[in-house]
């Protein structure tokens, strides 16, 4: 069976073998995919849901070399047409698990399928935890971010609010509060849990006001977000407060249910890897969102995609 995308036929089934599986299409991917084409392999992508990961939900990029502006979901197409121009394989399902026998890796996925890789690089990111409060989902990339080096520069001179206590959400406050006219944290527990320092700094900010034992109810809005329905912990108060810009920084969970027993974690779970882009195990590589790193972007995932391919060529296919 083949079905189109653009202009470019693919076969919608999969051998049982490929020497370069990489398991999550998004920039790190797709990067990965095209240099493994110029090495002389074609390889597998296998992403669970659209070509380009989260970049979809991404509304502008203006930090990629090339284009002044574009949507993310642009972006996302063009990666993915890309890859599929010089014949790199999709398959659209989501990694279960991952067994090694011998010098191969067996990768099984959800819908059932069981495919054997030389090498398998692992590109599959890491989620944003949302809130989960009403209304949140429906306005992801219309005014709620998760990324304030992505997307801070659309909300400058305005009122915003940030979501969480820990240390990434004071060390974005700080990012921010360059940007925004105003800020305002909102936190559910009346003391942060942030390392002292990041609050010295963020309290001795002008442009920063404090909610404290505040839950979020609802994102409310028109085509954007425009206000949040709060509710006091202590007295129960339920009350409003309009922002032009939500930023949610209550953690990141990267995505490695499937490899976690196999290669090497740190202690939030990220994938450590070496200047290659290795993990301990011979033949797997960590690339993007998912690696123990300082600057997740999509520039740096295209480098990190890049650089382990090249590597995986010359080390096991030269």
């Amino acid at each position: 069976m083949f079905f189109d995308v653009g202009n470019v036929k693919l076969k919608n089934e999969v051998k049982e073998y490929y020497d370069i599986v990489i398991i999550g299409g998004g920039p790190a991917g797709i990067s990965a995919a095209i240099y493994a084409i110029q090495g002389g392999i074609t390889p597998l992508i296998i992403e669970k849901s659209l070509d380009g990961g989260q970049m979809n939900l991404t509304q502008l990029v203006e930090n990629y070399p090339g284009f002044l502006s574009i949507e993310g979901a642009k972006i996302a197409e063009k990666m993915g047409e890309h890859a599929k121009h010089f014949g790199t394989e999709f398959l659209y399902d989501e990694v279960k698990e991952v067994n090694i026998l011998n010098d191969e890796k067996i990768i099984k996925t959800f819908s059932g399928k069981e495919i054997k890789a030389k090498v398998i690089i692992v590109a599959t990111g890491a989620n944003p935890r949302p809130l989960g409060a009403e209304g949140e989902k429906k306005f992801a990339g219309k005014g709620v971010s998760y990324c304030a080096t992505c997307d801070g520069h659309f909300f400058k001179d305005k009122e915003i609010a940030v979501l969480g206590g820990g240390n990434t959400a004071l060390e974005e406050t700080l990012y921010l509060s360059k940007i925004a006219k105003k800020i305002t944290i909102i936190h559910r527990r009346d003391v942060f849990r942030a390392d002292k320092s990041y609050q010295d700094k963020v309290f001795k900010l002008n442009n920063v006001d404090f909610l404290f034992d505040t839950q979020v109810l609802e994102f409310k809005g028109t085509n954007l977000v425009e206000k949040l329905i709060l509710k006091n912990l202590k007295t129960d108060e339920i009350f409003e407060k309009s922002f032009e810009g939500i930023f949610v920084f209550i953690g990141l969970k990267p995505v490695v249910n499937f490899i976690k027993n196999i290669v090497n974690l740190d202690e939030n779970g990220y994938v450590l890897t070496d200047k290659n882009f290795m993990t301990n195990i011979d033949g797997i590589y960590g690339v993007g969102d998912v690696i123990h790193k300082e600057l997740r972007q999509i520039v740096t995932a295209v480098s990190d995609g890049a650089s382990a391919a090249s590597h995986a060529i010359r080390k096991y296919f030269n």
